[in-house]
């Protein structure tokens, strides 16, 4: 352990942690953080490698006499996913995160923050900066883990092999260890748009906005709606009510592992206004009467807009609207083993409209491979059957628990002594690199820790301040206690 205070530790790691805020770091766009970190960990001595993934490895040599004691990794992704709220102008490619610390809670100011991992990454850097009794350690710090895991898949298993331990901080209680989570599988789904004049007199514009969102694994199973399956359930409901119309054009969601909290649709028609308001008034209060007890703060808007030059032809639109509601979105089942663990799920995370296609992007996770393969296969028959290409993209495969884990049982113990109570041992319905390092090295023992945070992946992101000092207290300890094997 540290020889610090609590409230050492967390600003020498919120220190840490702003420098890497103030980086732009989206998924598939983090040159600029990978060359802060390769600078940093070379400045504390570390033998460092950049891959070409941009990944960094860093080694640190073990302090004098625990030259023998077993290599250990650090883990931890540098890139994070962006959100902002509605009406919070920001651009994810060359903006700052904006930090607001209360002295409780750190959040962002209007944004998402980061957190998820940027603080794994931060207490990475401030334990390697600080820890006098450990054996040789290793940091991997990897791009891409929120949109495709690129940098964990094309990691080269060298960097596995030689280790024996594998702590990985991108967990989201203080009290938790995770020793499985789920394998996933990105979808998407394409189709060029075929232009036509308007068919019809006027135009509007449908808009939601209101819901939760959250994290497409952890929050998931927590019974919230998703503003692309309502919104296309808007549009199927004036279907069912016989209102003709074109799409011009309809986007919702941010990213593939985040559930959407808002979106919206342009259409054109010769209904009266004041049908659509109706009819979408009954949509609401359907949508209501099955999330208002946990999502309830739905708002939905029409408004007139200028008519448009062109429309979607009249299949593409009435496809896209089969696409979308043939889509699972949600829980689809729960473990027979631990039924308050959802098993498998889906999410309908991203819907864009651009000049030439419309695309939709899916992401169906499972703790059995077997049933993520199968989501892939029904992908493609309901892309045949809506005229849509199917684009499969990389199974990212499970992380099995191993009931004979020292790391485990280590790092559970140390935690009792710490806090006074055992910590939560968990397999998670979310995915985590746990899986890709598994299946290159099937014998190193992984667990998954983290500082407790809040609607990950939202405008509403926040992390508990007072859940830092226990994690980097247990790591360290834990750190010591293997250089003492």
């Amino acid at each position: 352990m540290l020889d610090f205070t609590e409230k050492e530790i967390i600003d020498g790691v919120l220190a840490e942690f702003e420098e890497i805020a103030k980086i732009p770091r989206p998924s598939g766009h983090e040159e600029a953080v990978s060359n802060y970190l390769k600078k940093v960990f070379s400045d504390i001595g570390c033998t460092v490698v950049q891959d070409e993934k941009l990944n960094i490895i860093a080694d640190l040599s073990a302090s004098n006499g625990a030259e023998s004691a077993p290599l250990t990794i650090l883990q931890a992704h540098m890139d994070m996913v962006c959100v902002a709220a509605p009406g919070v102008e920001f651009n994810p490619l060359t903006d700052p995160v904006k930090l607001l610390n209360d002295g409780t809670v750190l959040s962002a100011d209007g944004t998402s923050l980061g957190a998820d991992d940027g603080i794994g990454v931060a207490e990475i850097i401030y334990i390697f900066k600080n820890l006098k009794n450990h054996g040789p350690l290793r940091a991997i710090i990897t791009v891409d883990e929120e949109k495709g895991m690129t940098g964990a898949i094309h990691l080269d298993k060298k960097y596995l092999l030689d280790a024996s331990y594998l702590i990985n901080c991108d967990s989201e209680n203080f009290d938790e260890l995770t020793v499985g989570s789920a394998g996933s599988m990105n979808i998407s789904f394409e189709r060029n748009i075929v232009w036509q004049i308007p068919h019809y007199a006027s135009a509007y514009k449908i808009s939601l906005k209101g819901l939760l969102g959250g994290h497409s694994g952890m929050e998931i199973g927590k019974g919230r709606g998703n503003a692309i399956r309502t919104l296309a359930l808007m549009l199927r409901r004036l279907q069912k009510e016989d209102i003709d119309f074109d799409l011009v054009e309809i986007n919702g969601g941010t990213a593939i592992n985040a559930i959407p909290v808002d979106g919206f649709a342009v259409i054109v028609t010769n209904e009266a206004e004041d049908k659509l308001q109706e009819i979408l008034a009954l949509e609401k209060e359907n949508f209501l009467s099955i999330y208002g007890d946990v999502d309830g703060n739905l708002e939905i808007s029409l408004e007139k807009v200028d008519m448009p030059a062109r429309t979607f032809d009249t299949s593409l639109t009435s496809d896209l609207i089969r696409l979308l509601i043939m889509l699972h979105t949600g829980v689809y089942s729960m473990s027979q083993l631990k039924p308050s663990l959802v098993e498998t799920s889906a999410n309908l995370g991203i819907l864009r409209t651009s000049d030439d296609k419309v695309e939709v992007f899916f992401f169906p996770r499972s703790a059995s491979d077997g049933k993520v393969r199968e989501f892939g296969d029904i992908a493609i028959a309901q892309a045949e059957a809506t005229g849509f290409k199917a684009n499969i993209g990389t199974q990212s495969p499970g992380w099995k628990e191993r009931t004979d884990s020292v790391l485990m049982q280590t790092m559970n113990d140390i935690f009792q002594k710490q806090n006074g109570f055992p910590m939560q041992i968990e397999t998670i319905h979310a995915g985590l690199e746990c899986g890709w390092h598994f299946q290159k090295n099937p014998d190193l023992d992984i667990v998954s820790i983290g500082v407790t945070t809040i609607d990950i992946h939202s405008p509403n992101e926040k992390l508990l301040l007072e859940s830092i000092a226990p994690q980097v207290n247990l790591i360290t300890a834990a750190l010591e206690n293997i250089a003492d094997f």
